[in-house]
């Protein structure tokens, strides 16, 4: 048998993480469900994921402090930020804090799976509608 890769998620919004469970539970193990950036950053070093799917704006702590916090601890779990934005100050901002891979939600159902995979795998990624920005880092 084949071993689930591990991932966490993080959203303030109950409705999308009620979605990433129902698009994502079935190819990977759920190991954690968090609706801020602290507990995100908790969680991730508690439950040692394989990746964390990390929303920028989020209450106590943003999706970039957690990111940044997980990359100073030289933690090896692959961060996806998912989120609604899709400006080029916040994808660069998403790599230099040590995400891998930045999908916005309007491709949750299309690119997510991909980005997981692709991060895992040592790779970085950036949703299809986003590609033609030029991303740093």
């Amino acid at each position: 048998m084949v071993a689930l890769l591990r991932v966490v998620l993080a959203d303030d919004h109950a409705g999308v993480l009620a979605e990433l469970r129902v698009q994502l539970g079935k190819l990977f193990e759920i190991v954690g469900v968090v609706e801020d950036g602290k507990q995100a950053v908790e969680a991730t070093l508690r439950l040692d994921p394989d990746v964390l799917i990390l929303d920028i704006s989020m209450p106590v702590m943003n999706g970039f402090q957690a990111a940044a916090c997980l990359r100073d601890l030289k933690c090896r779990t692959k961060i996806v930020i998912l989120t609604t934005y899709e400006d080029h100050e916040y994808i660069d901002k998403a790599f230099s804090s040590g995400a891998n891979a930045y999908v916005t939600k309007r491709d949750l159902a299309t690119a997510l799976v991909t980005a997981i995979c692709e991060v895992f795998r040592g790779g970085r990624f950036i949703s299809p509608s986003l590609r033609s920005q030029d991303v740093r880092g």
